[in-house]
């Protein structure tokens, strides 16, 4: 029986960024993932590093001011996936005053230690960027913030804890866990091939976002666990609603807020909603009801009303917030609470509760904490000055790795450069050293290749909706096409396995 210090269970990006800092410091670590990594809530977000304007409404300072830190933290180390988004708040008549809003965005610049982002400042809407508003929305704020690829946060996370000596197993699924000792006895079970293998390990993580009290109940064997609130979020994207590069803010009458962004595929992403959910989060679709209230709250905005067939495509996931007793789902906080179990010389469980993605590297260092406190520590925080695969460059160095990346490979598209560059960083300089056929849509085989050999791809799902963005692009016929070339990939791989 293989023995780690620390296995986690969950592939999301708390479970990741925990494998990645503790392989960093010297600990073993196995991880398992019973889906694709990234595949639950972190697919989900809104695609955000902020510190949570709202939040302030429901005095969370602590989380605020820890957030807005991140934001540039998390540009610092990865640049290519994390990039600056300025935010347009219209006024409205109707709700939050002015002198409210700028006290609050005041806070907001102020809070975190801003460096380098653009402070607020004040708008004209009659110009263009307020062109896409009906015409009464006439002044406004614009602040800072930043967008991100949530689930490449993921999958970088999981690869540099690979690369660190950490055992990455997606498809596998934890059967059950229990103590002799002062060690974990763990049966995973494959899903591709059945087999099954029991690891041990010294401490244990149950990361597993929205199924955490699912753990606790199942594999760990506790007859009752209500930690977390499910709150469905869903979102829509439409059409290209605007030209320019700012995202907009939006207040809606019921005190909630949506957010307007550009997005992949010439497409604007609209969201969030907040609504109790039961049942499997595996399960959990955009409802009628919450596609109304996004298009309706939209259309409160921009001078073109959004209709149900600008719609491209939709998504809808639950976050397993922290229960705090909470009247609305809205309030819920989204800090994380973090409890270890188990008595001295009993072996440890860590339980992770809530958390949201722009905190998951302090989320990480807690846990840490508690690892070291029970297994001895091995070195200290180190993650907030390393770069993520890929985003060994400056932040303000983009457009010239990009240059790079168009000279090394001049039969690709600008548009394909960018996507590229966006996604992998420095790396996409390596993937372009064999690029191969153009699959389709700028994804290239030796893109392809480098998904399933360093990102544990194995569906074209995962290649398309979660390693990229490209499903907004690809038609069924090229996803099959798609399937099939992966499944030769695969098979040609076995083929020189066996021939040794």
């Amino acid at each position: 029986m293989r023995t780690f210090d620390v296995a986690v269970i969950g592939g999301g990006i708390n479970g990741c960024g925990i494998a990645r800092d503790a392989a960093g410091r010297g600990y073993s670590v196995f991880l398992a993932e019973q889906n694709d990594l990234g595949s639950g809530t972190s697919a989900w977000s809104t695609k955000l590093i902020h510190g949570g304007l709202r939040y302030l409404e429901h005095y969370e300072f602590r989380l605020v001011r820890e957030a807005l830190t991140e934001r540039e933290v998390l540009w610092s180390i990865a640049p290519h996936i994390v990039r600056p988004l300025r935010f347009v708040l219209p006024l409205h008549s109707g709700l939050r005053p002015a002198w409210l809003l700028r006290l609050g965005l005041f806070l907001y610049d102020h809070l975190g230690g801003r460096k380098r982002l653009p402070a607020t400042r004040r708008v004209d809407l009659t110009g263009p960027i307020g062109a896409p508003l009906k015409p009464e929305f006439r002044r406004g704020f614009e602040y800072s913030d930043a967008r991100v690829d949530d689930t490449r946060l993921v999958v970088l996370n999981a690869r540099d804890a690979s690369a660190k000596g950490a055992e990455i197993a997606v498809r596998t699924r934890v059967i059950s866990a229990g103590r002799a000792g002062d060690l974990w006895h763990i049966v995973q079970r494959d899903l591709a091939s059945g087999r099954e293998e029991t690891v041990a390990a010294r401490f244990l993580v149950n990361a597993a976002g929205p199924w955490v009290d699912r753990v606790i109940q199942g594999p760990l064997g506790q007859s009752e666990a209500r930690h977390v609130r499910l709150v469905q979020g869903s979102h829509i994207v439409v059409r290209k609603l605007y030209d320019h590069d700012r995202a907009f803010i939006f207040q809606n009458a019921d005190g909630r807020i949506i957010f307007a962004i550009p997005y992949a595929n010439d497409t604007t992403l609209v969201g969030t909603t907040d609504r109790d959910f039961t049942g499997n989060p595996a399960d959990a679709v955009i409802t009628e009801e919450e596609t109304d209230y996004l298009l309706r709250a939209a259309s409160e905005y921009f001078a073109q009303p959004l209709r149900r067939e600008d719609i491209v495509w939709s998504f809808s996931g639950v976050r397993p917030l922290f229960d705090d007793k909470a009247s609305k789902a809205q309030e819920a906080t989204r800090d994380y609470v973090l409890r270890t179990e188990g008595v001295d010389g009993q072996a440890p469980v860590l339980n992770v509760f809530g958390g949201k993605i722009t905190t998951y590297r302090k989320l990480a260092e807690d846990a840490l904490a508690e690892i070291g406190r029970r297994l001895g520590p091995r070195g200290g925080p180190w993650t907030g000055a390393a770069p993520l695969p890929g985003g060994d460059f400056a932040v303000d160095a983009v457009d010239g790795v990009e240059d790079r990346l168009a000279h090394a490979a001049p039969c690709l598209a600008l548009s394909t450069v960018r996507r590229m560059v966006a996604a992998y960083g420095t790396d996409a300089l390596r993937i372009a050293e064999r690029l191969g056929e153009d699959l389709g849509h700028g994804l290239h085989e030796g893109e392809l290749r480098w998904m399933m050999m360093h990102e544990w791809a194995r569906t074209a799902e995962d290649v398309l909706w979660r390693r990229s963005k490209l499903g907004l692009a690809f038609s069924a016929d090229d996803t099959a096409g798609l399937a099939a070339r992966m499944s030769t990939l695969r098979d040609q791989a076995g083929e020189l396995a066996a021939a040794g």
